[in-house]
């Protein structure tokens, strides 16, 4: 049995509500969809999601990666020897995550597709549903609170805001959204890179003394600036957790040895797919720091893999797993759903999707 094509395609799938944060506004999924078939005509589904602004992935770059460097290296080449095929696409080419993730995914699908199996099965684990915060998009003390008690009565638990925009007026954001909620529910924040130390430090031990109910505070500083993240770090009253500065396991070593946060947010469009991302939470329990797996605005492929992930590794905070959720219509058919607050996969062989008008 081997590996008989590689496919591409572009898909831009528009959102429900704009996602915005201190790096980006964005109203479209903007993603590359990578097909493996097998010589029984099976296809494994993977996907690059486009983000400029963090990884500096692109449409054009993951998919010319795909089909001049990756695609020669499977032509042939047996599916079923997943971890080579693996170790293949790791050392193709030097970064572009993005495009590894999506290749990764699709061996992985398709691996667990010629099993007859979901692919959480493959990833060690039986459970079909996982918990996911959402998000609320950068914005206005008002319409934020609002925002916040639409979601609560949507059925989720844990919101993410989006925070970094405007340092002084992050508190009244803060606060605005505490309010609405209820007791025993959770609020984690973003900067996503977008303050200095000392005015991370200033807002979130601000926060803290406030007692206000914010669960952690995610990538407070520059991604580089490993230095201010450990400082805030060591005097924060809140845990800290790295998003940015973590991409890789040399990445991880570096902010445990630093002491430069107590949790790590793991995604697969920065680790290059399921194996390193696998190998960071395994790292970081190992180390004692707190777990998440997020994700980069993309679609239902990417979401179901990172979903799969966390059902059989489970992280120590709830994950971030909402990005499917901002679709206006999924551009797959079959795979993930959301009720609620829960991201529930498929009872069905791989990731459980198909291209619309074929058989799954």
């Amino acid at each position: 049995m081997s590996i008989t094509a590689v496919r591409t395609r572009r898909i831009s799938a528009p959102l429900h509500t704009p996602f915005v944060t201190a790096l980006r506004r964005a109203t479209a999924v903007e993603t590359l969809l990578v097909e493996v078939v097998d010589a029984d005509g099976r296809s494994g589904f993977g996907e690059a999601p486009q983000v400029w602004a963090v990884t500096g992935a692109s449409l054009a770059g993951s998919q010319a990666c795909v089909e001049e460097m990756m695609t020669p290296l499977l032509l042939g080449r047996d599916p079923d020897d997943l971890a080579a095929r693996c170790r293949d696409v790791a050392r193709a080419v030097v970064g572009n995550e993005a495009a590894k993730m999506a290749v990764e995914i699709a061996l992985h699908d398709l691996a667990a597709r010629r099993l007859d199996i979901p692919l959480v099965r493959l990833l060690g684990g039986t459970n079909l549903t996982v918990p996911t915060d959402v998000t609320l998009s950068a914005g206005e003390a008002g319409a934020l609170a609002v925002t916040a008690k639409q979601r609560l009565a949507e059925g989720f638990t844990v919101l993410k805001l989006k925070v970094g925009t405007d340092a002084a007026g992050d508190l009244a954001r803060v606060r605005a959204v505490c309010d609405a909620l209820e007791p025993g529910l959770k609020l984690r924040l973003d900067a996503n890179q977008g303050w200095t130390p000392r005015d991370a430090l200033t807002i979130v031990n601000r926060i803290a003394a406030l007692e206000l109910p914010v669960e952690l505070v995610e990538q407070p500083v520059a991604r580089h600036d490993l230095d201010g993240l450990a400082w805030v770090t060591a005097r924060a009253d809140l845990p800290i957790m790295a998003d940015e500065s973590v991409f890789g396991v040399r990445d991880l070593v570096e902010v445990i040895r630093r002491r430069a946060a107590d949790l790590v947010n793991v995604k697969l469009a920065k680790s290059g797919g399921l194996t390193t991302a696998r190998t960071l939470l395994e790292l970081a329990t190992a180390h004692g720091l707190g777990t998440c797996v997020g994700s980069m605005m993309e679609g239902p492929v990417g979401i179901g893999a990172a979903a799969s992930l966390v059902a059989a590794h489970p992280t120590t905070v709830v994950s971030d797993l909402d990005a499917a959720w901002w679709l206006a219509e999924s551009p797959v058919t079959g795979g993930i759903r959301y009720e609620g607050a829960t991201v529930v996969l498929p009872d069905a062989p791989g990731l459980g999707v198909s291209l619309p008008g074929t058989a799954d």
